[in-house]
């Protein structure tokens, strides 16, 4: 146990149960709300929609752990942001996959991480299309519907199937567009499934070699990211170059089995992904 603020934080497998709770609670009004889902709102472009349900879901997170641990901090996709007294932080993601929500296609996941001082320790991903619950917590390692999951052996590059995704902004759609041609010629193939939470999870499993993408948020990698280190692998979010003139560096999440890692990330980096 950890000790700040008010009283004792519990484990991390304490935590990673009620954040399974949590999520299991959140899919199913997802589920229930899908018949009837509609945009909402746009963010960062025209195509980078909000749903109605995205709204409900996380507000419905919200109040449980509100209601669960009311001093933890929450940092939510949608917009919700508090502060807390207890070192803990939780980290939401209503619906992964918002576009593949919206259209109906089952690749979508409510993805809840709790960090302690600053640290994932428990990570959640639950499928909203589809019956299947991720699960992590610190030193625990990591399971698919309660039994153990575990990364592929490492493969050589050009025998990889690597996971990757798409932004919703032009100028850095470009930029991911050119490098992962740059990289398609160099492995077995390459899958946009369109939610990050469960490409981590995919390579956790050992349905996938690795995974990349440049810019995605806290929110779609924490739990996942534990939920791949859990399982055997390794992952990061590393510097990328900046993708349009006066801009900063891009974040670049990465995951692979840790034996294969340094093959990987020498191969992104000569795609364009890495500075």
């Amino acid at each position: 146990m950890w000790r700040r603020g008010r009283g004792v934080t519990p484990s991390a497998e304490s935590l990673r149960d009620l954040a399974l709770d949590l999520a299991r609670e959140a899919a199913r009004l997802a589920r229930a709300m899908r018949p009837d889902v509609a945009v909402a709102d746009t963010k960062s472009s025209a195509v980078d929609v909000v749903t109605h349900a995205d709204r409900a879901v996380e507000d419905l997170l919200v109040s449980r752990i509100v209601a669960a641990r009311p001093h933890d901090g929450i940092l939510g996709e949608e917009g919700d942001e508090r502060l807390g007294t207890s070192g803990v932080r939780w980290v939401v993601d209503p619906i992964d996959g918002t576009v593949n929500y919206l259209y109906g296609l089952a690749e979508c996941a409510v993805s809840v991480a709790v960090e302690v001082e600053g640290a994932v320790v428990a990570g959640v991903v639950v499928g909203i299309g589809t019956d299947v619950e991720y699960a992590a917590a610190l030193g625990s390692g990591a399971t698919r519907n309660g039994e153990p999951i575990h990364v592929r052996a490492p493969a050589p590059l050009a025998e990889s199937l690597v996971l990757t995704g798409f932004g919703y902004v032009r100028t850095v759609r470009e930029h991911q567009a050119a490098c992962v041609a740059a990289l398609l010629p160099e492995v077995r193939d390459i899958r946009r499934l369109g939610a990050c939470s469960l490409d981590l999870c995919h390579v956790a499993e050992g349905s996938a070699d690795a995974y990349v993408e440049a810019g995605p948020q806290p929110w779609d990698w924490s739990a996942g990211g534990l939920v791949l280190q859990e399982a055997g692998g390794r992952f990061g979010v590393l510097t990328g170059p900046p993708v349009a003139p006066g801009t900063g560096p891009i974040g670049v999440v990465t995951g692979a089995p840790a034996a294969g890692w340094n093959g990987f990330i020498e191969a992104i980096s000569t795609a364009g992904f890495l500075v």
